[in-house]
């Protein structure tokens, strides 16, 4: 090959990376050129980077996964509460605190509780008949103060030698705040007639309760407990001479006795040395009426006793 190439041949010869005669070895060519630019890199000076600039550092990913954390035994566990609100001034909410459980509700069973208060029995005994009527259309001693439309005092004359009593105020009465205005009530007054007596003059009737038992259910105790005050007051008031109890609620109320009603007629019983007879009640008479015959039997001994008793002075 000669000596001297032209420039096309040397170019073509460094394609082929094959080695050009005359020239130094590829090796020793590729030494000193890594060597100058090392060299050139070393002597040239690299800015600081300024304040203002942020040097990005590069994250590195790793593929190791990462531990799952252990379950907290159930014991450990912190149970679940409702988060307090924050104490102001703090940063952090104050802990929860258990409230005190609310009362339990007081059962009607136990509203004779307030009923037989001392004070309250001693007050009624002292009040005379316009407080007593006032007292009783705003009772709420028993829970029947809160269902009834109105409460019913008494009818007739508080003057009377007789007294009638009943169980409870029915349907009419409780709408009209009157005693023994409806069926009931015409019954009675058809039997005072056959005895020569009118509620006008005569006679004055009341009840045991006050108040009407939501669809006419029997009194409870608690309620006769309640209202029973409010029928001695009116008993002391009266004065009457004779008694006559309609029913067997009045009946066991006026005796405070559990005995039935079969066996308290027919007798002459007392209430605070004032006699008593025991009847059925009107109400009964008009579902049973071939009973009417015992209860005029009832009420001529009534009269009879009336009649044995001397006049009031």
């Amino acid at each position: 090959m000669p000596d001297i190439l032209s420039d096309e041949q040397r170019q073509f010869l460094q394609l082929l990376r094959m080695p050009v005669p005359g020239d130094p070895p590829p090796e020793l060519t590729q030494a000193k050129t890594t060597v100058t630019v090392a060299g050139a890199v070393a002597n040239r000076s690299i800015p600081a980077p300024s304040a203002s600039e942020s040097v990005p550092t590069p994250l590195v990913e790793t593929s190791v996964p990462r531990p799952e954390p252990l379950p907290i035994p159930a014991e450990e566990q912190t149970p679940s509460f409702t988060v307090a609100a924050p104490i102001p001034g703090s940063g952090t909410p104050s802990p929860p605190t258990a409230e005190p459980l609310p009362p339990p509700p007081v059962p009607a069973t136990q509203a004779s509780v307030t009923a037989v208060e001392p004070q309250r029995i001693t007050r009624i005994a002292t009040l005379d008949w316009g407080d007593l009527n006032n007292m009783v259309s705003t009772c709420h001693a028993c829970p029947l103060g809160e269902t009834r439309k109105h409460a019913v005092f008494g009818a007739g004359n508080p003057r009377g030698s007789w007294l009638f009593v009943g169980e409870a105020p029915g349907a009419e009465e409780d709408r009209r705040g009157e005693a023994f205005v409806g069926r009931a009530g015409q019954l009675l007054d058809n039997m005072l007639h056959a005895m020569g007596l009118s509620r006008d003059k005569d006679a004055y009737i009341a009840n045991i309760l006050k108040c009407r038992p939501p669809n006419n259910r029997d009194p409870l105790g608690p309620e006769v407990h309640a209202c029973m005050p409010y029928l001695q007051r009116q008993i002391a008031l009266l004065q009457p001479r004779v008694i006559v109890a309609l029913g067997r609620f009045a009946a066991q109320g006026l005796l405070q006795l559990d005995t039935p009603l079969s066996q308290l007629r027919g007798t002459i019983r007392q209430y605070q040395g004032i006699p008593l007879i025991v009847t059925y009640h009107p109400a009964y008479l008009l579902r049973n009426p071939i009973d009417k015959r015992k209860v005029w039997e009832d009420l001529k001994r009534a009269l009879g006793i009336f009649a044995e008793q001397a006049p009031p002075i």
